[in-house]
């Protein structure tokens, strides 16, 4: 059996219906109201001076980037070539306002792009220049200084159009393309060799453990007869494996002299494999170090006292001393290997570069520690 609705369900339906029409209307006029916000802009070319891209190509780079802020309707590249050829326009030296808002005035758009980008020196020096067609007047402009960097004029292109409509922009990029003396990577050096750390080191050691007992012990009983605390000199020169980003990573080679404010010559060379954050400075490094140091074969008795295989009567065969290699004056120069790790920070003052480190070298006869201090100018 049928039955026929009542008149408050049609009623109900009816109010639906309205209310729904209404909706769909009113995202449709969000919508249309979005839409009508993104203003039409055009670029045309950009000017370019003593860089390998020409201003057409310039125009491009500035053009997909303004797309990509989705802020304007930008005319495509098809279009602008299309119109030009169409209204017989002459594009190829306007850059002025004056002719950018007759021309923008002939092609119904609300906004034209200009710009340019000129090499001086070792500088790029970037101009971009937003106006408006109705009022004919000067919008916005940015400018920006720029190393000579040709191959990251996207990365100059984005940065500079970020700024100029006030958008986040990624500041430790900024810094690689405009500060020179900003720690070193591959986009602000882009040539490897032309600066690093290389340079003089001189600083101090600390001997600990048995081995500061054994320098500090007059030489008649085959000690040093000096301080365990020990001057050092030497050089440090680098060959750099990977710079990218924010990290740099180095071998470091050091000849060191160590003890000659002392009367002692205790030479060595140390081979590090090195990680520098390049945004704040901070390194880490570590490998193997060889010194050449005066080594003897001798024993201790049961005073604990430290003689030479000399002093041993061979006729006492029944209490034959162990035997060891141990630190002594009177021994002769041999090869010893260890390991050092080392923490180190380059303080920057304009060209100036003050690297300080810290090392440890851990060893079974006592730990040796030491502070070392060094300069570099940044140079070609």
């Amino acid at each position: 059996m049928k039955t026929r609705p009542s008149s408050i369900q049609c009623i109900t339906g009816i109010f639906f219906v309205f209310l729904l029409g209404l909706q769909l209307s009113g995202v449709a006029q969000t919508v249309n109201a979005s839409k009508k916000q993104h203003k039409s802009l055009t670029v045309l070319n950009i000017d370019s001076k003593g860089l390998g891209m020409d201003q057409i190509q310039l125009g491009n780079l500035v053009r997909i980037e303004l797309e990509k802020l989705d802020t304007f309707e930008v005319m495509d590249r098809y279009d602008v070539a299309y119109v030009v050829e169409k209204n017989k326009l002459n594009i190829g030296n306007c850059f002025g306002k004056i002719c950018l808002v007759e021309i923008g005035n002939e092609i119904h758009s609300d906004k034209m792009f200009t710009g340019s980008v000129e090499l001086f020196g070792e500088t790029i020096i970037m101009t971009l220049r937003l106006i408006d067609v109705k009022t004919g007047t000067m919008e916005k402009t940015q400018v920006n200084e720029f190393l000579n960097l040709p191959k990251d004029l996207q990365s100059m292109v984005k940065l500079s159009i970020h700024q100029m409509f006030g958008m986040k922009i990624d500041e430790t990029a900024l810094a690689y393309l405009t500060k020179r003396n900003n720690y070193e990577n591959s986009t602000n050096n882009p040539n490897k060799e032309r600066v690093n750390l290389s340079g003089p080191r001189s600083g101090f050691t600390v001997f600990t453990g048995n081995d500061a007992k054994i320098i500090t012990a007059p030489r008649s009983q085959g000690g040093f007869g000096a301080n365990p605390v020990m001057f050092q000199f030497g050089y440090q020169f680098e060959a750099q494996y990977l710079n990218e980003g924010n990290y740099q990573a180095l071998f470091e080679f050091l000849p060191v002299v160590t003890g000659f404010d002392q009367n002692i010559f205790i030479p060595s060379f140390t081979i590090l494999n090195g990680f520098r954050d390049n945004k704040h400075g901070w390194e880490i490094a570590f490998g193997p170090t060889f010194s050449l140091v005066q080594v003897a074969d001798g024993y201790y008795d049961s005073n604990n006292q430290w003689h030479l295989n000399s002093d041993w009567s061979s006729t006492d065969m029944t209490n034959k001393p162990v035997t060891q290699s141990r630190l002594d004056s009177r021994g002769t120069l041999t090869g010893r290997a260890s390991f050092i790790i080392a923490l180190g920070r380059t303080i920057k003052s304009g060209k100036l570069n003050i690297p300080i480190n810290v090392y440890l070298i851990p060893s079974n006869d006592g730990f040796r520690a030491g502070l070392s201090v060094g300069f570099n100018a940044k140079r070609k």
